[in-house]
């Protein structure tokens, strides 16, 4: 059995020894599946919706689901500051969550053989290419070094943002046609943001590798 300093830590919010049985579990379900947790798998349930409504054709009710998605998760963050409800549980569904949606929307809205013109492939391609390298350049460095504490810079935070606008945009121009003047110059930026965000992460992945290794090589 792993031991935890002092007996203490959490895992998903609930204490280690409980998940143990060391002692008495005092912890509730409540204590887990907070009201800000909860808004966070609201939006998970939300993708499947989406994505039926995109393929049926029903765009005001797909632009209506995706604000609705988008609002759960300023939300969801709110409630866990001015609640004091942050979790172990709720910071890995929360940036989980969001990806599942993006990414399943750019993959649906780039569909061929839907009522519209799709969101363009190599837009989406890039898109999801950076956040398959990031991940994988993660799990690289948590292997090699145990680092894990890794911060959204403001490139990839402005990433997200500018692709949030870009499907919300793409969206609102299969109801409103005057929207299309805005969708290149959103693609182009969606573009632009992600290979810098991705090469930034490269040059900070390949930063802390050679931390690692020079602090290995000290010793």
């Amino acid at each position: 059995m792993p031991a935890f300093p002092g007996g203490g830590g959490k895992f998903l919010g609930i204490p280690r020894p409980c998940i143990y049985n060391i002692r008495p579990c005092p912890v509730s379900m409540s204590q887990v599946l907070t009201l800000a947790n909860l808004l966070t798998i609201l939006r998970m349930a939300l993708v499947p919706i989406f994505v039926s409504a995109v393929y049926y054709g029903r765009m005001q009710l797909a632009l209506a689901l995706w604000v609705l998605a988008g609002l759960s998760d300023v939300l969801d963050g709110l409630l866990a500051r001015t609640l004091n409800q942050r979790t172990t549980l709720g910071v890995v569904l929360d940036p989980i969550a969001d990806k599942i949606m993006l990414v399943t929307a750019f993959m649906v809205l780039t569909s061929r053989g839907l009522s519209f013109e799709p969101i363009p492939f190599w837009l989406t391609a890039t898109a999801i290419s950076r956040d398959f390298f990031i991940l994988m350049g993660s799990l690289l460095i948590f292997i090699t070094t145990g680092f894990r504490n890794f911060q959204p810079s403001l490139l990839g935070k402005l990433n997200t943002l500018v692709q949030v606008v870009v499907i919300t945009v793409f969206l609102a121009r299969q109801l409103r046609p005057e929207f299309a003047v805005l969708l290149m110059p959103l693609y182009l930026s969606a573009l632009v943001l992600a290979v810098s965000s991705g090469m930034h992460y490269i040059f900070h992945a390949s930063h802390l590798l050679n931390q690692n290794r020079e602090g290995g090589d000290s010793k």
